[in-house]
């Protein structure tokens, strides 16, 4: 098996969300519903000075994320219907919605918050890797949309050869609970203090 991740370079990301709504257009998400988010993370104060001015410290950057198609994904033990299923080839965890029951136990499983809940249908769906677009020889929406080239995917081993292993910054729950296939280059304010 080769399984499939997602490289982010927080360094180029500006937040544009090109990629939701590239990822939004492609699987006609409904308001509310997307597969793909961008986070704003924002921390810091104004500090006064003696001179009466004032200085800034402030850290702020964006976080594109989607499914992270992890090694233990929280979300397939999670369903009683047994709906979500991990591919044997390439990893890629998918919700078959001719057997999901719209329960959203996925929903509160997941760590990164990757299944929605879709109101109309009554189901859950989530990222499904645009194998479509893939078996065409196409990209994922999301990083063909990129205009600054920050998300790359392909064989997790050779995006980790590539970027090294990092898989959590500051904000994100701990890697160690499903072993996300995702690879990061932090921003300089979002390194953990250990990474």
């Amino acid at each position: 098996m080769e399984q499939l991740g997602f490289y982010i370079n927080q360094g180029l990301c500006t937040g544009c969300k090109a990629c939701t709504v590239a990822c939004k257009d492609k699987n006609n998400l409904d308001v509310g519903m997307n597969f793909r988010r961008v986070y704003p993370y924002e921390e810091g104060t104004f500090v006064q000075q003696p001179t009466k001015g004032l200085v800034p410290n402030i850290k702020a950057y964006y976080f594109s994320i989607s499914c992270n198609h992890c090694e233990d994904a929280a979300c397939i033990p999670s369903c009683p219907t047994g709906a979500i299923t991990k591919n044997k080839k390439n990893g890629v965890v998918t919700i078959d919605q001719d057997v999901c029951q719209g329960t959203q136990l996925c929903i509160k499983a997941c760590p990164y918050g990757s299944p929605q809940y879709n109101k109309k249908v009554f189901k859950s769906n989530k990222c499904d890797f645009c194998m479509d677009l893939q078996e065409k020889g196409e990209e994922p929406a999301c990083v063909g949309a990129c205009p600054m080239r920050a998300i790359e995917f392909g064989p997790i081993e050779e995006l980790r050869r590539k970027y090294g292993n990092i898989a959590q910054i500051k904000g994100m729950p701990s890697d160690s609970v499903t072993h996300p296939n995702l690879v990061i280059t932090p921003h300089r304010d979002a390194r953990l203090a250990n990474s």
